[in-house]
């Protein structure tokens, strides 16, 4: 047998190794994917006094199956990444639990044609699986260097209908509002007046408010065709704080 030929077979048997390799680990993936997607259905059932509903939209459950949340944690807790459990990112900032994800897209109910708002961009992970269910996603980061890293990975992840902003989403993003939906993904202390003014009326938006040492309300913020406002309290919730000078 030639040194050629024993070369090849190496290097056959090399590349059979590594797709094997990466089939597994996808394939763990997957199965973790299918497993955090079952966590969340049970608490879903379980909260469901609170939801006013047993089941959530099967768009929003896909799109969480499909998102890879793995790449979206520090490499140090990857391991962990579809626990259903929120995850630290650096910066004294969290990924959400993936139940939490859920609900709070579930509640302000995208739609295909939809443009959204997102206040606390942290990995890019929330704006991603929102991204699969609307026609544009601006999300707004106020640590630079999250902001950063966020758009450089949904970039390379190839999430092209989502635009980042670094700057304090307090205020909104003007320049391409009204939005149809807003979700806000840190606490603050009250529901900021930009964003009521930001949102279209027939439009709906999500936001824990409260103080970081009490218990935070999320709430469901509905604005009518006729512009009035209307706040449903769905369940107690924890976030990081919404920072920023106001």
């Amino acid at each position: 047998m030639s040194i050629r030929r024993l070369v090849s077979g190496a290097v056959l048997i090399a590349l059979a190794s590594f797709w094997a390799w990466s089939m597994g680990v996808a394939d763990t993936y997957s199965a973790a994917r299918q497993q955090m997607i079952r966590l969340i259905e049970q608490d879903v059932r379980e909260t469901s006094i609170y939801l006013e509903k047993s089941a959530l939209d099967e768009r929003i459950l896909k799109s969480l199956s499909e998102v890879p949340r793995h790449q979206f944690v520090p490499a140090d807790v990857r391991s962990r990444a579809y626990d259903n459990r929120p995850l630290p990112i650096g910066y004294g900032q969290t990924i959400s639990q993936p139940y939490i994800v859920a609900i709070m897209t579930d509640l302000i109910a995208p739609r295909t044609e939809h443009k959204a708002l997102e206040i606390g961009t942290g990995s890019g992970y929330q704006a991603a699986v929102l991204s699969r269910l609307v026609k544009k996603v601006y999300t707004m980061e106020i640590v630079e260097p999250l902001g950063k890293q966020a758009t450089e990975r949904l970039k390379r992840l190839g999430f092209d209908n989502i635009e980042v902003s670094i700057a304090d989403g307090y205020y909104g993003w003007k320049e391409h509002a009204p939005f149809d939906i807003i979700i806000v993904t840190a606490a603050a202390s009250h529901i900021p007046p930009p964003l009521i003014e930001q949102l279209k009326p027939g439009g709906k938006m999500i936001i824990p408010v409260g103080s970081r040492f009490m218990t935070q309300q999320l709430l469901l913020v509905d604005k009518g065709a006729d512009k009035e406002v209307t706040v449903r309290q769905i369940l107690p919730v924890r976030f990081v704080p919404l920072t920023g000078e106001h």
